[in-house]
């Protein structure tokens, strides 16, 4: 199996669940990467037979994985051993979900030969998908050192492993890796706590930035990271201390002007909310999160006509924001459009019990 194609598959897999990849492996390299078994198992085209091994590939090829697996399954259950079948059938496993199938399949091919690369690291990946990502490691481990020079989606894929195993060091080293970072480098640091703080790792997200910070004090987003972190946890005082840093090393950011904008909203102080956000605004007007915290910034200040020009806009850019239709609703309320307002509420209530309603924007 190519070196590309493997990497590829790690690095597709590592976010997917069962009946994704299911459909998708075929894209991103396992289809092709049997096209050397297939040649070895090609049909003989002189006595019109056909390899057994080869003849399931090509049910698996076209998309007939159930009689390819029966095919299999015949085969491995024979008096005399085939060589290729349980690595064939793992494939087969694997791509039709039947992960600890799979597994115990590459676990018997690896037995048969332990430099089948490409069932030590599909072993890994079932693993990993099974939720057993301590016991991947090794596996992805093992294909890593194969693979020294081309594996930076291996790395991605075993860095996931390691958070898992929440072997944060280890993880940093091989997220470092995968970026061409030195491993003990701010930037390496910085790295790790943007992947672990959406993993529900912020503790460990909030002391990788502060590391970043120490080892690179101008390394712009680590005091941002450090400041989320803070915001998620309500410390109002010291977000707004951790993304002041962050404006002084990052003045063009328009993401920090608008977590400023939060800051100062969430403390009631809303001629500096406006302010900041007004600059996050002037520098990016694509985010519509700004826009609605902006309107409801203006509805505190007793302003629903400016109110309503900023909500306005961020229900065109975003009509299933169930918040901004909140707002809108409330702007309109205080104008005494209550007609108008009363719409906007029951569309709130229609993309709430929908399900549909998006996350971004204040809260």
């Amino acid at each position: 199996m190519r070196a590309s194609h493997i990497c590829l598959l790690l690095l597709f897999m590592s976010g997917l669940g069962n009946a994704q990849s299911s459909s998708a492996e075929s894209t991103f390299g396992i289809k092709d990467a049997k096209a050397g078994l297939a040649q070895q198992a090609s049909p003989d085209t002189t006595s019109g037979n056909q390899d057994p091994i080869a003849a399931a590939h090509t049910k698996l090829d076209h998309g007939d994985s159930q009689a390819a697996i029966a095919m299999l399954e015949k085969l491995a259950s024979g008096s005399g051993p085939t060589k290729g079948v349980q690595h064939e059938l793992g494939i087969a496993y694997y791509r039709t979900g039947k992960l600890q199938l799979a597994e115990q399949a590459f676990a018997k091919a690896m037995k048969e030969d332990p430099n089948d690369m490409e069932s030590v690291q599909l072993r890994g990946l079932a693993l990993y998908r099974m939720g057993r990502a301590t016991e991947a490691i090794p596996f992805l481990e093992r294909v890593r050192q194969w693979m020294p020079n081309a594996n930076a989606d291996a790395n991605h894929v075993l860095g996931l492993c390691y958070v898992n195993a929440q072997r944060f060091d280890d993880a940093r080293q091989a997220f470092a890796a995968e970026f061409g970072l030195a491993a003990n480098s701010g930037a390496a640091y910085l790295l790790l706590g943007k992947l672990l703080m959406p993993l529900s790792f912020k503790d460990a997200a909030a002391e990788a930035g502060k590391k970043a910070s120490e080892l690179a004090p101008g390394l712009p987003m680590a005091h941002f990271l450090v400041g989320e972190y803070y915001l998620a946890k309500s410390d109002t005082d010291q977000a707004l201390r951790e993304f002041e840093k962050e404006r002084e090393i990052n003045p063009g950011d328009a993401g920090v002007y608008d977590r400023l904008g939060d800051v100062y909203a969430r403390m009631g102080q809303w001629q500096q909310a406006q302010e900041a956000l007004t600059k996050a605004i002037s520098l990016d007007q694509t985010k519509t999160g700004a826009f609605i915290l902006m309107g409801k910034v203006l509805l505190r200040k007793d302003d629903p006509q400016t109110s309503l020009l900023y909500l306005q806009h961020a229900e065109k850019m975003d009509p299933g924001n169930y918040l901004t239709h909140t707002l809108l609703g409330q702007a309109y309320r205080s104008l005494g459009r209550n007609e108008e307002a009363k719409k906007e509420v029951d569309m709130a209530s229609k993309i709430l019990a929908a399900g549909e309603h998006k996350p971004e924007g204040p809260q």
